[in-house]
């Protein structure tokens, strides 16, 4: 089962493009961020004469997550336990079944949380708070599951080309770094870096200052696995080539392929 993970700023305004990797790649999931719509104006259509069944959980103009898999979705979820008095959508979980059993897939868009201590920044902290006990939940029913996402964190110096510009921004705060490594700590997978340690390898790169010319990139889209589905882990990869098309998102795809 190939699964990826697209923050697409804007499914309406990046359609197109998003439709012509999804021919190109077809993947057995997609876990989008970003649609910035509301469900009903969601352009469901061109993705299921694609074969895709269609999940989301929107809202106008902003945030927004979306689920699209080539086999039937089961109890599905909307909005990230613990969070039940968020009005910003950017959390679902469905169920989806594989050859080898079902696979929990997760689709999440992390807050921002800039500028550093302000009420964005204690927000971003009590929703990796909430996110991290419902992991340990989810942890405790010893089932696969990947989470998939623009987490809004950049990890380790090695995940940005240039990390000393990133010293004061919320993505890098010690904080938010300490919140990843406790997710971490908890038994997950980073996928990506399970399957290669080669440095460069970015998700994201400004629409400002030359970014995507001058590679000045970060890496803040990843698969969290659980024990179950990181022991199922045959690939993991970035395809980088799409930041180069016409009318990108500032994201790219992270695809990984897991034996389920």
């Amino acid at each position: 089962m190939d699964i990826a993970t697209w923050n697409v700023n804007g499914v309406r305004a990046r359609l197109e493009t998003i439709t012509k990797w999804l021919e190109q790649e077809k993947p057995d999931v997609l876990c989008m961020q970003e649609i910035k719509c509301l469900d009903e104006v969601f352009p469901r259509a061109p993705f299921e004469e694609l074969g895709y069944n269609v999940e989301t959980h929107g809202q106008k103009g902003f945030n927004g997550v979306a689920i699209l898999s080539r086999r039937p979705m089961e109890d599905v979820t909307r909005g990230l336990p613990g969070m039940e008095d968020d009005a910003q959508a950017r959390y679902m979980e469905a169920s989806i079944p594989g050859d080898k059993g079902l696979l929990r897939a997760v689709s999440l868009y992390a807050p921002n949380g800039n500028p550093v201590g302000s009420d964005k920044f204690d927000y971003k902290m009590r929703w990796m708070e909430a996110l991290e006990a419902h992991v340990k939940d989810m942890l405790k029913l010893e089932e696969p599951f990947a989470i998939g996402g623009d987490y809004n964190v950049i990890p380790t110096p090695q995940d940005a080309e240039f990390p000393d510009n990133w010293l004061d921004d919320a993505l890098y705060s010690p904080q938010a770094r300490a919140h990843w490594r406790r997710l971490l700590n908890l038994g997950l997978t980073d996928a990506l870096r399970a399957w290669t340690a080669e440095p460069g390898i970015y998700t994201f790169w400004d629409y400002k200052g030359g970014a995507w010319r001058r590679n000045n990139g970060i890496r803040i889209d990843f698969f969290l696995l659980s024990p179950q589905a990181a022991d199922r882990l045959t690939g993991a990869r970035v395809d980088k080539s799409v930041r180069g098309w016409a009318k990108p998102s500032d994201h790219v795809p992270v695809i990984i392929s897991l034996d389920i």
